[in-house]
């Protein structure tokens, strides 16, 4: 009842989504003071030593989002503490559209196409960010000092005179300013494409300014303070995006980060976003790592605690359904005959070009593949619709099976699905099929450990791993389709590559750092730490596997 009158009270809605935010940051917010409380004099021996050191970007930005400033400050306390002069990069209210910006905390578009986050987000994001650096005695830079009136005016005025279609390819001195604004907007509206939303072409240019303005900023800062690696979460959208565009072109090292699956894990990658470079990520780095029983028992252990997700932080499946029987009756699928699994990702989710995926983007492929087992009786296709679609941190507003809906009003016969709302286990469900068929979901890696076939379409980490049979074409994933069904299952040589490379994935690629745990909201994390010598190279192998990779390129791997 509650949620109801919210919905109908739009701008109450969003005041009581604002407060919730505020509260959510104020308990988990790190208390950098009372680290420090203890050790003040050794800090500022740290803080003095490093004034000499390589100088590290941490470029957190958007302070507001709380997880993202938790990781990075205990990055910079832990760069600081090994030498390195650290630098952050804040804006301070002045860009007109950021990640941190969704249509769920504007339900009442007309306020954010007026006034974008100035009225209401931008009043939390850059105090707190400032409220919890400030103790550190670190530099901080803001946007604004480095952005001019007509800078404001001038990426006002180019965003007027350009289409929505022209915004979409728009570079800026060889930066894709287009790309990543679009990426951004369909964030914002948590969908795959922008077509039927009234208020798209305003909410675009907002974000295509806000693109404008970081490539700007983040160049002359660059200029400025001559960095040798900018650290920054996720790699992608406004402003993250743009600031890994101008770093590597003015010859800057790139980290990004972002959570991983595992509690206390994260995941760090070179140059780019790890949506780019897990892809292709040398083999060298995992096929050659000693094998043994106990690493493979540790793996299987770990797979199957994720069908309950009991030692992750990041899952989407509450109370799943085991049961084959209740399956088979609630989804009509028959599995003593020949079924082929698809498992899908959320439409809207980093939306960025990749040139290796066979179709241009996931919705075509799934309705090629629908086409396709029209015509196949024989054989069963059973889709799984992800659950994040409703369970994610934004619920999307695309929904694919309505998409599907629109071409298919009934499905053929044998096509079936389960929908992101159900409770059918997808691991159950597609352990039962004879291969199954991916776009970029995180669930080849797993499937191929169990020995389930796999077809990549798109994306996906497992993919040029020498383990799945991965299409770069529509005509190349088409030949594949025809090959179904396979034999039983993966040779017992490509399960024991696809396992060492998902220990790779699980165990060595997401990192651990102890002093972090998880938060009052699902899916975040805090800082849980009361010494500043938790910080300090040798106590934390997790951290320093981290700095040493920021501050010398070494792969970010953790070696058990």
């Amino acid at each position: 009842m509650i949620k109801e009158f919210l919905k109908r009270n739009k701008s109450l809605h969003r005041r009581v989504k604002l407060y919730k935010r505020r509260q959510r940051i104020i308990r988990d917010q790190p208390r950098w003071d009372l680290v420090l409380k203890g050790s003040l004099n050794q800090w500022q021996n740290a803080l003095k030593a490093a004034q000499t050191g390589s100088k590290i970007l941490v470029a957190t930005s958007v302070g507001g989002e709380i997880h993202s400033i938790t990781l990075e400050s205990l990055l910079a306390v832990g760069l600081t503490l090994r030498g390195a002069q650290v630098h952050i990069l804040l804006c301070d209210g002045i860009l007109p559209a950021c990640f941190w910006c969704d249509v769920s905390f504007y339900p009442k578009q007309d306020l954010f196409v007026n006034h974008g986050p100035k009225r209401d987000l931008c009043n939390d994001c850059f105090p707190l960010a400032d409220r919890i650096y400030k103790p550190l005695g670190l530099t901080i830079h803001r946007y604004s000092e480095f952005l001019t009136d007509t800078d404001y005016q001038q990426a006002k005025e180019i965003a007027s005179s350009l289409t929505i279609a022209e915004i979409e390819k728009y570079t800026l001195n060889g930066v894709a300013v287009g790309e990543h604004a679009l990426a951004g907007a369909l964030r914002f509206y948590a969908r795959a494409s922008l077509e039927g939303e009234p208020n798209a072409e305003p909410i675009l240019k907002r974000y295509f300014q806000a693109a404008i303005l970081t490539t700007w900023a983040t160049r002359r800062l660059l200029q400025t303070v001559k960095v040798e690696c900018a650290v920054f979460n996720h790699g992608i959208y406004v402003p993250q995006g743009l600031t890994g565009e101008v770093a590597r072109q003015q010859g800057v090292r790139v980290v990004n980060w972002n959570p991983a699956y595992r509690k206390q894990c994260f995941i760090f990658s070179h140059h780019q976003t790890y949506h780019h470079q897990l892809m292709w990520e040398p083999v060298s780095n995992w096929e050659t790592i000693p094998w043994t029983s106990q690493m493979e028992q540790q793996l299987m252990d770990y797979l199957k605690s994720r069908w309950q997700g009991t030692q992750d932080w990041i899952w989407f499946h509450e109370s799943p359904q085991f049961d084959l029987t209740k399956i088979t009756d609630a989804v009509g699928v028959d599995f003593s005959r020949p079924c082929i699994g698809l498992l899908t990702n959320v439409m809207w989710d980093a939306q960025l070009h990749y040139p290796v995926n066979a179709f241009p983007n996931m919705l075509e492929w799934v309705l090629t593949t629908i086409r396709y087992f029209a015509k196949r009786p024989e054989l069963q296709l059973l889709i799984r619709i992800h659950p994040a679609e409703i369970r994610g941190t934004l619920r999307s507003r695309q929904p694919l099976f309505e998409e599907i809906r629109q071409v298919f009003p009934t499905l053929p016969p044998n096509v079936f699905v389960i929908p992101p709302e159900s409770t059918v286990s997808t691991y159950a469900a597609i352990l039962q099929c004879n291969a199954a068929l991916i776009y970029g979901t995180k669930m080849g890696v797993e499937l191929t450990s169990m020995g389930i076939p796999v077809i990549v379409a798109g994306e996906a980490w497992i993919r040029n791993k020498g383990i799945t049979m991965d299409a770069s074409s529509v005509e190349e994933y088409v030949q594949y389709l025809d090959q179904l069904p396979l034999g039983d299952g993966l040779p017992e040589a490509i399960i024991k590559r696809a396992r060492k490379y998902a220990y790779h994935f699980f165990f060595r690629r997401m990192i651990p750092l102890e002093m972090t745990t998880e938060a009052s909201n699902p899916s975040e994390f805090k800082l849980q730490v009361c010494d500043l010598n938790e910080f300090i190279p040798g106590q934390s192998k997790g951290l320093d596997v981290i700095c040493d990779g920021i501050l010398t390129g070494t792969e970010f791997i953790y070696s058990h």
